[in-house]
């Protein structure tokens, strides 16, 4: 089976690169005649286009979060569809639903805030393919050597990690080796559709911190308060402060079995191998 990528760099990409061998790469800025001459013999397209989310949103890097996916996304549409692709597996996020909300697929509320139009509107160009379609809206994602558990790690190692506020935001996440299980899953069973890339059990940000705390045998006493992160993030910082309470009904109605559901086992697996 030939794959080809988009966003191979980062975080996920570089872990599908693993999975999958015979793999060509997409880029950002390769026009629509140049990404169809590269989808000559492709079976799987799996789109991971976007610049990073977790930075300051001024204005203009608001266009670029929108444009790297949006119009980067529209481009490779208008190339699969012209091709003989026979699978397309893009990426959203879980910022699409509203905080403070028990939602699975069958949820239809759109958050209100830029997360949520930008998330509406990938998902709305995505949704233009007519190959076979996959939406893999992702919680987040834990694994080695990035993400935002890396980001974590330095000050919880330091001992200095703690809850954000009150600690009650609900965090949806999921192992790296379920995600990729995921994407194994979807292609093996042709599964088309919206699908949340999220383990079966989200937790507050209360029982997080203390499961990474108790997995890192490090303390976690020193709360970080939002108005903090919202100094250093400005609008961003809903990233890291959102509650999303969010379940993946639809992939395991379709049968898959996640390795891990238990956010202790997950996290001790990830920083003690």
């Amino acid at each position: 089976m030939k794959v080809a990528l988009t966003g191979a760099s980062g975080f996920v990409g570089t872990v599908l690169q693993e999975h999958f061998k015979d793999t060509i790469y997409i880029h950002r800025d390769d026009d629509e005649a140049f990404t169809l001459q590269k989808l000559d013999g492709v079976d799987v397209v799996i789109n991971l286009a976007g610049a990073p989310i977790l930075k300051r949103w001024s204005d203009p890097y608001k266009k670029v979060l929108l444009q790297s996916r949006v119009d980067t996304t529209a481009t490779l549409v208008s190339a699969i569809n012209r091709s003989n692709v026979k699978h397309f597996i893009s990426t959203s996020a879980i910022g699409i639903y509203p905080d403070d909300m028990s939602c699975d697929e069958s949820c239809t509320d759109v958050a209100g805030d830029f997360l949520g139009l930008l998330s509406q509107k990938w998902e709305t160009e995505a949704l233009k393919c007519n190959k076979p379609t996959t939406i893999l809206r992702f919680g987040v994602i834990l694994g080695k050597n990035g993400g935002a558990l890396a980001q974590m790690l330095t000050p919880f190692k330091l001992g200095v990690g703690g809850i954000i506020g009150d600690g009650k935001m609900m965090t949806s996440w999921i192992h790296m080796d379920d995600l990729m299980g995921m994407y194994h899953y979807v292609i093996e069973n042709k599964l088309t559709g919206m699908y949340n890339a999220t383990a079966p059990h989200p937790v507050s940000n209360y029982t997080f911190t203390k499961a990474l705390g108790k997995a890192l045998r490090r303390p976690t006493v020193l709360p970080l308060p939002v108005f903090a992160l919202k100094l250093m993030y400005g609008e961003a910082s809903t990233v890291l402060t959102g509650s999303k309470e969010v379940y993946p009904r639809k992939i395991q109605d379709a049968g898959y079995t996640f390795k891990f559901q238990d956010i202790e086992e997950a996290l001790e697996d990830i920083v003690t191998s």
